[in-house]
């Protein structure tokens, strides 16, 4: 496998932090709720992986689901949340802002780079959801980010393969394009045949069944009762098949 190819995790509890740690992950992404395609973790988190974890922990930064036109209130906590994470040992910062009419926020994203004080920046995918892919390319690398998160613009990696080739092949290592999208062993290899990305992004999960045995009858949240009672956590096995399948 090439040195420079690089395994991302995307994980919402410890646990699945360690279990991708064991599946020979190179780094994680920490955050909270996936399945809103995550918001931005709580410091416990941020401390006990970084106690627990030798590979380096990247945290998302994202105040809420949804868009990624924030409030004046909304960007004041995203850079709280960079400075806190920075302050209690982040190895990097994952988060984005977008104006309103799909052009990515520039002035915010300064913003977000001085808070984060020389930590790896990586652009999440708020670019798949801004206009002009090119010249966000163009203008982020200039502003010295590291890596832009992207499934092509499409709903997954296959479906926007193209598109992340023309990515990577444009950005010219300016910056790295890192692939992601519902990357599984089985289908990871058409990118790895693109030389110009080097870096692959998933999140592999398994559901995990509560040993409770007496459940009440009532529930927590929106979801049924039932439900409440299995949650996702990182599959190691996938995580070691998309290790091997990214060395090609």
């Amino acid at each position: 496998m090439s040195a420079q190819r690089t395994l991302e995790i995307c994980v919402e509890s410890v646990t699945s932090a360690l279990n991708a740690q064991t599946g020979g992950a190179d780094r994680i992404e920490l955050c909270d709720n996936l399945h809103q395609g995550g918001i931005t973790p709580g410091a416990g988190k941020i401390v006990l992986a970084k106690k627990l974890l030798h590979i380096p922990v990247f945290v998302l930064i994202r105040p809420r689901k949804g868009d990624f036109l924030y409030s004046d209130i909304e960007f004041d906590t995203l850079l709280e949340d960079i400075a806190l994470a920075r302050q209690l040992g982040a190895d990097g910062i994952v988060s984005g802002a977008l104006l309103p009419d799909g052009n990515i926020d520039l002035a915010r994203i300064r913003l977000m780079l001085e808070a984060a004080e020389g930590l790896p920046f990586t652009f999440h995918r708020a670019f798949d959801m801004c206009r002009d892919p090119l010249r966000a390319i163009d203008e982020l690398a200039e502003l010295g980010v590291q890596r832009i998160l992207s499934s092509g613009q499409q709903p997954n990696a296959a479906l926007g393969f193209e598109h992340l080739r023309r990515f990577a092949q444009y950005a010219a290592g300016r910056l790295s394009i890192m692939a992601c999208g519902s990357l599984m062993p089985d289908n990871v290899g058409p990118l790895t045949e693109v030389p110009e990305i080097q870096e692959f992004h998933a999140a592999v999960r398994g559901v995990v069944r509560s040993e409770m045995q007496y459940r009440g009858a009532i529930n927590m949240g929106d979801e049924s009762a039932d439900e409440e009672f299995n949650w996702m956590e990182t599959d190691v096995s996938l995580v070691a098949g998309l290790k091997r399948g990214i060395a090609g």
